[in-house]
């Protein structure tokens, strides 16, 4: 069964103007097709690619939110500064920390809560 219809439809892929024998044809040629396909494919995978590049970049910090003692260094990537800093806010008292030994200062977790309360 064979079917007299032709429709004018706009390419989705190269955006001419092409004559389709269907109501449903997206593409003028099969290379447009093709080309269409490999860039949503392409597309899909950058899109998985950066939400997996955020996930491990976020992943540090979900773990650091879960202890309840900090080193210097943890506080420091959690607030986003550097180490200098979080030694500046323990030195002023602006976070209150304990020295446990030589090189172990620690801060618990709700001092740093305490800061943006």
């Amino acid at each position: 069964m064979s079917t007299n219809i032709e429709v004018q439809r706009i390419c989705q892929h190269c955006s001419c103007v092409f004559t389709a024998r269907t109501t449903v044809t997206r593409f003028c040629s099969n290379a447009c097709s093709s080309k269409a396909y490999k860039a949503n494919v392409k597309s899909l995978k950058i899109k998985l690619s950066n939400t997996e590049t955020q996930r491990i970049i976020d992943q540090p910090i979900e773990q650091l939110k879960a202890k309840e003692f900090l080193t210097v260094e943890e506080v420091a990537n959690l607030l986003n500064c550097s180490k200098r800093t979080a030694y500046y806010y323990i030195g002023t008292g602006l976070i209150k920390a304990v020295n446990i030994g030589k090189r172990m200062i620690r801060v618990k977790r709700n001092e740093i809560d305490k800061l943006f309360t």
